[in-house]
């Protein structure tokens, strides 16, 4: 599969998942908190599969030579 998360996305993604998953591990938001390995998954290999069904891309468009 094709990257198609880049930039600041990425980083969102990797950030609200770790914060999901932190708060659900210590009790602060309940079970459905470990929802956060989603986004973290996502944002670690790149590649969302909601974008590929809904055309989207986020990676900066590289330049061929």
């Amino acid at each position: 599969m094709k990257a198609n998360v880049g930039g600041i996305d990425k980083v969102l993604r990797i950030a609200v998942g770790i914060a999901l998953i932190a708060m659900a591990a210590l009790g602060m938001i309940g079970a459905w908190g470990w929802i956060g390995v989603v986004p973290l998954l996502t944002g670690i290999f790149s590649v969302c599969p909601a974008y590929t069904l809904l055309g989207m891309n986020t990676c900066p468009v590289k330049k061929s030579s």
